[in-house]
């Protein structure tokens, strides 16, 4: 495997770009290396291949310029490898409302790409959509982990979702590389505490785990590495960027913690919590804000139904 082959695996593959089908690359400055290939690859397979290159954003979640908003309504495939992740923002939601087949890749490496895109992706979707399922019908879920985790919070009546990286039906959305099941909290309801002890978006790997102290949903206190940086967010972006915003389960048997969330997120035995927005996948906090923890070796029990043990899968 080489970048090229794993542009084409994304492309092709994962997207199923067809032949005059109309195909937009956003990247940023620090990504172009990323976004110059899958461009290439777009045009090798006779697509109307369309190419932007923006500024990177601030922070995971922020909104892009207006001009690249309105463009992505307007094609019918779009992968999005930028430095900050716009997976939760209202210009990708509107497009998959309008039926564009969208990946973002936030963060991505070459080295990731190659490594990761090449991995049975129909497998990982057979999983991904199992956990989504229990996910969806789950009243109550139950979180504990050997660093010292232990949140309960309701996902009654929200809907569980697949990160499958397989996007072949009008409106289809997931990370690249992929390989999760995710869900968004009901706000108000959690409580307890969150040993993060894995990495930090937008921060890295941690050198010692970070607390985070749930109450009523919301962060209420914070200790440990990586505090500094995430109080300084809830600053910039207020009250709203408090919010526990997402549980999800990683998938993919090929991704590895790196320190970067793209990745991380996906590991299989791991599980990942985010605050701040959740309105682009059922919850009601909308935020320019959105940023992922991971807690290594979880157990997971849901309505009482242990379905991971210390990081192993219990379902068949």
């Amino acid at each position: 495997m080489n970048l090229k082959n794993a542009a084409l695996i994304a492309v092709k593959d994962c997207m199923g770009l067809k032949e005059g089908e109309r195909f937009l690359v956003i990247t940023d400055t620090a990504l172009k290396n990323i976004g110059e290939v899958l461009y290439q690859v777009g045009v090798e397979l006779g697509s109307e291949a369309m190419y932007m290159e923006i500024l990177p954003r601030s922070n995971d979640g922020e909104e892009p310029p207006e001009a690249v908003a309105e463009a992505l309504l307007n094609v019918d495939v779009a992968l999005i490898p930028t430095l900050k992740s716009m997976s939760h923002t209202m210009a990708r939601r509107r497009a998959s409302e309008r039926g564009v087949r969208i990946a973002t890749l936030p963060g991505i490496t070459e080295d990731m790409m190659v490594r990761t895109l090449n991995v049975d992706y129909q497998q990982i979707k057979e999983l991904s959509e199992k956990i989504a399922a229990i996910l969806t019908k789950a009243v109550s879920i139950k979180v504990t982990s050997r660093a010292g985790t232990e949140i309960v919070f309701s996902v009654k009546n929200r809907e569980g979702h697949a990160d499958t990286g397989i996007n072949h039906q009008p409106g289809s959305f997931s990370n690249l590389p992929a390989g999760e099941a995710y869900i968004a909290p009901v706000e108000g309801k959690a409580e307890g505490r969150i040993v993060i002890d894995g990495s930090l978006a937008g921060y890295g790997m941690l050198k010692s785990p970070l607390v985070v102290h749930i109450e009523k949903g919301r962060v209420a206190d914070l200790e440990g590495d990586g505090a500094d940086y995430l109080k300084e967010v809830f600053r910039k972006y207020g009250d709203d960027a408090r919010n526990l915003a997402e549980f999800g389960i990683g998938t993919n048997p090929m991704a590895r913690i790196t320190g970067k969330i793209l990745e991380d997120e996906k590991v299989m035995g791991t599980v990942h919590f985010a605050f701040g927005d959740n309105s682009t996948f059922g919850g009601n906090v909308s935020v320019d804000s959105h940023l992922d923890g991971l807690v290594k070796e979880p157990t997971i029990e849901v309505d009482d139904i242990i379905i991971m043990n210390r990081g192993v899968f219990t379902i068949e």
